[in-house]
């Protein structure tokens, strides 16, 4: 025995045997518990990383003013250093004439951001954060002075720049389409606009220019405007921002879709109830159609229709303010021939085709149209019975109910008048047109059962509004 009275040897342990267990059992929890604690460890830090990322990514795409300050404020810097221009820095960053509002969304990078531009509401818009983050010109890096690029130059690579944006390639804005000026190769219309300048452009112009026509958004507003009155307007810009007019935005949650009193300002309502204007907006809705159906050389789709996408002037014309998923004829092909298993691979948004089961490939034609998907999403609750009340059961709200939903319910886009070889051919393809005729003379006789005078609603004077510098 010890001193203490602690017994030694194997006397303590019940036997040597029983002492080399409990010290086996020691080492092996000690080794467990370190491996334990080290896949502890481990998780945490993936969790705790994984947090950060996460949390990063939040705040990058949380829309603050302070954050929108800053980005304008570094806008102002670099025009300061002769880096950026446009018609609008000047009265941005020296005169004070652009006053900032707020925030309204970040998204995927792009800035959203409410102003005041001498007094009128405008949105300021840029796809990427920072200027640094667009792609230079290159033939910059290979001129001494940007002064050595002729106007010509500068329509060639802008037209070049244009043609990608939109996914038209030179062949394809050749092609014959409708009759009409609107017809005209937007490309080659873009073209003659830079290429009545008769000097050369700055290397700050020239870096601007670019940065803009990396923005598929600008270049496709910035193309359409002259072409189309259903298209928000380009007011100006500074660097890779640019200004587009503040319009009456839709909200899914208003049973008119848009708010009508904010258009009142102009007088209207003192002459139109808010179902006669309803009736106004849904007429400008068809003609957007029509016209974005036909009046270019190819078809204009339109894949994400909602609410939020679509805006109203003052006279009530529908304008689309979000052409993020619009797209003409080529680059439609070019989304939907994928390959599927059914029908559902097919889907690209409001825009469908079919899988062809043997190739086991989508038509590269659209199956849906414009038309049909407005009058599901916007049309149908406009004009349920539910809204309407005692009226709903009025002959002509009946006929325009009907008329709804078999415009719902038709197919009969592109891949189908393809398939009749024609231009509107196909059974579907002219009930489609039937029905958008059908449409157009419902709604003109309730305009007309109202005492409406028919004006309005869709067209327009155009003010004159002038977004110059650098001519585009």
């Amino acid at each position: 025995m010890l001193p203490g009275g602690l017994v030694s040897g194997g006397a303590g342990c019940g036997g040597g045997g029983l002492c080399l267990l409990r010290w086996l059992g020691l080492r092996l929890w000690s080794r467990r518990g370190t491996l334990v604690f080290a896949l502890l460890w481990f998780g945490s830090w993936l969790f705790l990383n994984g947090l950060v990322l996460v949390h990063r990514s939040i705040l990058s795409d949380y829309c603050t003013d302070d954050k929108s300050k800053r980005i304008l404020q570094r806008l102002c810097l670099e025009f300061g250093e002769g880096s950026v221009t446009g018609d609008m820095c000047e009265d941005l960053c020296v005169l004070g004439l652009v006053e900032y509002k707020r925030c309204l969304y970040y998204e995927n990078g792009k800035k959203v951001i409410e102003a005041r531009w001498r007094g009128n509401p405008v949105i300021l818009k840029s796809k990427l954060e920072n200027f640094s983050s667009y792609e230079p010109l290159g033939i910059l890096d290979y001129q001494d002075t940007a002064e050595e690029l002729s106007p010509l130059d500068v329509v060639f690579y802008a037209t070049l720049e244009v043609r990608n944006s939109l996914g038209l390639a030179e062949d394809d804005e050749d092609e014959g389409g409708g009759g009409g000026g609107s017809n005209s190769s937007l490309a080659r219309l873009w073209g003659k606009k830079l290429k009545s300048r008769d000097k050369s452009y700055s290397r700050a112009e020239l870096a601007s220019l670019w940065s803009l026509l990396q923005q598929e958004e600008y270049t496709f507003l910035r193309v359409l405007q002259d072409l189309s009155t259903h298209v928000a307007k380009v007011l100006g810009s500074c660097g890779h921002f640019y200004a587009v007019e503040y319009l009456s935005a839709g909200h899914a949650w208003d049973q008119n879709i848009f708010s009508l009193e904010e258009v009142a300002v102009s007088g209207a309502r003192g002459r139109w109830t808010s179902r006669e204007m309803v009736h106004r907006i849904a007429l400008s809705f068809l003609d957007m159609v029509g016209h974005f159906d036909s009046d270019f050389t190819h078809k204009l789709h339109l894949c994400d229709i909602k609410p939020e996408n679509f805006a109203i002037r003052k006279d009530l014309t529908v304008v689309a303010i979000d052409v993020d998923m619009a797209f003409f004829e080529p680059k439609m092909r070019d989304i939907l021939d994928q390959n599927c298993s059914s029908d559902d691979d097919c889907n690209f948004f409001d825009c469908s085709s079919r899988c062809h089961p043997s190739k086991r490939r989508c038509s590269a034609r659209r199956r849906n149209s414009n038309l049909q998907v407005i009058c599901e999403k916007i049309f149908r609750p406009w004009f349920s019975p539910t809204l309407l009340g005692a009226k709903a059961g009025l002959p002509l709200q009946v006929e325009l109910q009907r008329a709804v939903q078999e415009c719902s319910e038709t197919d009969g886009g592109e891949e189908e008048r393809e398939e009749h070889g024609g231009e509107g051919g196909g059974e579907a393809g002219q009930r489609i047109q039937s029905v958008h005729q059908r449409l157009l003379s419902i709604l003109t006789r309730l305009l007309q059962e109202g005492g409406a005078s028919g004006e309005g609603g869709g067209a327009w004077e155009e003010k004159g509004h002038a977004h110059t510098a650098l001519n585009f």
